[in-house]
């Protein structure tokens, strides 16, 4: 987990192919109370049948910096969520560095357990 002026960053994801796949792992996910509570849980994929595919939610952008990440990296058919817990203090442009981070780090984390 990253923090920064109170505001704290996890990253987590998962193998999708499409949208319905999207859906399930996110609700999954949101059926934990704290990342339900969560301010942003900004999300992007790569899907091998459909292209990129992203949701900032209220996170103006920080879609678009996962997917870019993503599409660098040439990972496809994963979904990567960046949830971010709101600290009180904005971040200005360090979110979106957090945001590059924490997919960077997610993405780390994946070559090695493969």
């Amino acid at each position: 987990m990253l923090t920064d002026k109170g505001s704290k960053y996890a990253v987590s994801g998962a193998p999708v192919t499409d949208r319905a796949a999207i859906d399930a792992v996110l609700a999954e996910l949101k059926s934990d109370r704290s990342y339900a509570k969560a301010t942003h849980n900004t999300w992007g994929a790569v899907l091998s049948a459909g292209g990129p595919i992203k949701a900032d939610d209220g996170e103006g952008g920080a879609g678009m910096v996962i997917l870019r990440v993503l599409e660098r990296e040439g990972l496809k058919d994963h979904l990567v969520i960046v949830t971010r817990w709101y600290g009180g203090r904005k971040l200005g442009g360090d979110r979106f560095r957090h945001v590059q981070s924490c997919v960077s780090e997610y993405l780390a984390q994946l070559t090695l357990e493969n």
